[in-house]
């Protein structure tokens, strides 16, 4: 596997007028020549400008943030990361790799969840390139490669973890936002390794049940939602009922056999747990009647 090679090139200040300055002397001494009809010293002056000439092409700049990748005759040399202006070997080939953070967002993929529903999700992955020389000759494309490995992680996790979660231990991508996050990084890392990719970030950018069930699905939270609204409203019915039984005993406001008292549950409860406001009735006889 390749690894990057720090390089450090030469000085391009001190290069470009050095090579300048041969050139000028060059130039001048073939005019001479020429003038004085010496073909063999116009020959080697002009020999000389050539050179001086190639020399100039090894000059390159990196920006800041950025590598050139140096290569001779296809054989890897080494990186260049510090910024400035700065001399090579003419014949190295110079390719500039991007260190920047870079991002881009998935396209919204269908897929089955752990459950087997059909979701779309989508994601957006944050990354930089780390190792030049892994990310120019171990992967053919790296842009291209970050993109198809992402959508692969965000299709694997989508499977591996259900829409909503149906007990409190599940974790779900639709209430787990964070788990889910540190996961798909993960996977999004373990793929992107071996091109010299560091993932900064991934997270999930759209989440939703795709249109053919999405209607039945929405009935479902519905549902469950009205179910779990129910279950409380009950336990504090139930926890009201409980109170005021115990308040009248401890009072002595009235002696309540258990017939009645199972009567006043009914009526509370009936009360409490409905829908509608409860209609009052006045009983103008006695207890028993």
């Amino acid at each position: 596997m390749f690894r990057e090679i720090p390089k450090k090139g030469t000085p391009g200040l001190a290069a470009l007028f050095l090579f300048l300055a041969f050139a000028g002397v060059a130039m001048w001494r073939v005019i001479e020549s020429a003038r004085v009809e010496s073909p063999a010293g116009a020959a080697l002056w002009a020999l000389v400008l050539i050179v001086s000439i190639i020399g100039l092409s090894g000059l390159f700049t990196v920006q800041p943030n950025d590598g050139k990748v140096l290569t001779l005759f296809g054989k890897y040399i080494g990186t260049v990361r510090e910024q400035g202006l700065w001399w090579a070997n003419p014949f190295y080939g110079k390719k500039r790799v991007s260190l920047r953070v870079r991002n881009f967002e998935t396209a919204k993929l269908k897929v089955n969840d752990n459950h087997s529903n059909p979701i779309e999700i989508g994601a957006v992955v944050v990354w930089k390139v780390v190792d030049t020389a892994e990310a120019m000759f171990e992967v053919d494309d790296y842009t291209h490669f970050v993109v198809m490995q992402s959508e692969a992680a965000v299709r694997a996790l989508a499977s591996s973890y259900p829409y909503d979660a149906h007990s409190a231990s599940d974790i779900a991508l639709s209430t787990h936002a964070a788990e889910v996050s540190k996961a798909l990084q993960l996977a999004v890392s373990d793929r992107l390794q071996k091109a010299g990719v560091e993932v900064i970030e991934a997270r999930i950018s759209h989440l939703a049940y795709a249109p053919e069930i999405a209607s039945a699905m929405l009935r479902r939270q519905q549902a469950s939602a009205i179910i779990a609204a129910r279950q409380k409203i009950v336990e504090g019915a139930v926890s009201m009922v409980e109170n005021a039984l115990e308040l009248i005993a401890n009072k002595g406001i009235v002696a309540l056999d258990d017939e009645r008292k199972a009567t006043m549950v009914s009526n509370l409860l009936v009360v409490l747990c409905s829908d509608r406001d409860a209609q009052p009735v006045v009983n103008t006889g006695s207890l028993y009647q």
